[in-house]
């Protein structure tokens, strides 16, 4: 494991996310305890290539060919009016690297399945670069899917916060680079709930029935449904046990059709069209949608008994030849000012140190925002889902796609 700071840094965001991490470093124990994985699992289950040689990186023809494409979340850049994107119109620009910026991550497993051929070929995959969570990234560096960076074409790479600089999969960043982080929590229609939610367990209120809707992200809703019951998610105290115990609570819920639809950004349709009205969800998607409605139609919150922390992180894979045009990009967006206005559109929490000071004087409407620039008190009651080994990544995500497919 990589060490972390003896004394935790002043700012809010800092100081948690290396607890946090101090914790995810105690020891573990392995879930399967004797267990086998049955037909379901070892579909499910995210297995390294069997035999040959790790691809190797594509030939670099950045200098030449001045293109990229980069593949993201919905909801996920600044916007204008006419549906473009003024950082990266700024981009190309000034940079002169014309992007292809395609919203086709719904989710982190679907379109893993949708490359992971292209990934284990060392082919290009149809994306230079990409925004996976940092579960998924771990696990392509583990594969070595994914072609490290070159420091020296992102000089901007020191404005990232130093604690997110030496995670225990890629300690210095050498093959990745966070994008946004942000949380996981509860969220309702606030016309249909005037009242609103403060728990988990109020999903399940008999009045919600078939217009609930939780995150298809397993880390996210299954994080929650522990937290609910008392785990503390971020330590390695907890195994199977805990988390059956918290499948069956999901299990029982689809079941009964208190749950409508696991789902990935797609939960967003359901708000807009009525056909949820209360969800697990993540925390920047109600601001944009709140945006879009032109008031404070859905409102989000983290439970009682604490929400999720997570983060989405860049990587080239290894079939890319534009690594160069991709970390040109990169070194764009760790501009203080840069981050800044997209955090102030996005409303997810910027990983790029000065960018709180830039919102405060030119977004001030949101450099008080705790979705955005959070204090310590917000971020006490966020946790981040402790990394998992193959095994109990394998386990765990054997459990939930048996549940998924099931609602």
């Amino acid at each position: 494991m990589t060490s972390l700071p003896k004394s935790l840094p002043e700012d809010p965001i800092i100081r948690q996310l290396v607890a946090q991490a101090r914790r995810s470093q105690l020891s573990r124990r392995h879930l399967l305890q004797g267990a086998g994985i049955g037909a379901t699992a070892m579909a499910l289950a995210a297995c390294a290539p069997a035999g040959g040689s790790a691809p190797k990186p594509a030939v670099d023809v950045s200098d030449a060919d001045k293109t990229l494409t980069w593949s993201n979340w919905p909801a996920y850049i600044d916007e204008n009016d006419d549906g473009g994107y003024p950082t990266l119109i700024n981009f190309q620009d000034t940079l002169g690297i014309t992007v292809d910026y395609k919203i086709d991550i719904d989710d982190n497993n679907t379109y893993y399945g949708t490359i992971k051929d292209q990934l284990a070929l060392g082919q290009a995959t149809g994306a230079d670069t990409f925004c996976l969570t940092e579960w998924m990234v771990a696990r392509l560096i583990r594969f070595k899917y994914v072609q490290e960076l070159d420091a020296a074409n992102i000089p901007n790479k020191s404005n990232l916060a130093p604690a997110l600089l030496n995670p225990d999969f890629d300690p210095g960043r050498m093959m990745s680079l966070p994008w946004q982080n942000g949380f996981a929590g509860i969220a309702w229609n606030t016309e249909e709930l005037p009242a609103g939610l403060k728990n988990v367990e109020d999903l399940w209120d008999v009045s919600l029935k078939g217009k609930v809707t939780v995150l298809s992200e397993m880390r996210d809703t299954m994080g929650l449904l522990m937290l609910a019951d008392g785990v503390d998610i971020s330590s390695g105290d907890w195994g199977m046990d805990e988390f059956s115990k918290a499948i069956a609570v999901l299990e029982k819920q689809v079941t009964s059709g208190q749950i409508s639809g696991i789902k990935g950004n797609e939960y967003m349709q359901d708000f807009v069209s009525g056909d949820a009205i209360a969800a697990i969800a993540w925390s920047g998607d109600i601001t944009v949608l709140n945006a879009e409605a032109g008031f404070e139609k859905w409102k989000f919150a983290l439970p009682d008994s604490g929400g999720t922390l997570w983060g989405d992180t860049f990587v080239v894979p290894m079939g890319s030849p534009r690594k160069k045009n991709a970390e040109t990009l990169m070194n764009y967006y760790y501009e203080p000012e840069v981050a800044a206005e997209v955090a102030a559109w996005v409303n997810y929490i910027t990983p790029v140190v000065g960018a709180k000071e830039v919102a405060a004087e030119k977004y001030p409407e949101v450099a008080d925002n705790q979705l955005i620039f959070p204090d310590e008190d917000t971020l006490s009651n966020s946790h981040i889902f402790r990394t998992l080994d193959s095994a109990d990544d394998q386990a765990f995500n054997a459990e939930f796609q048996r549940v998924k497919l099931g609602a």
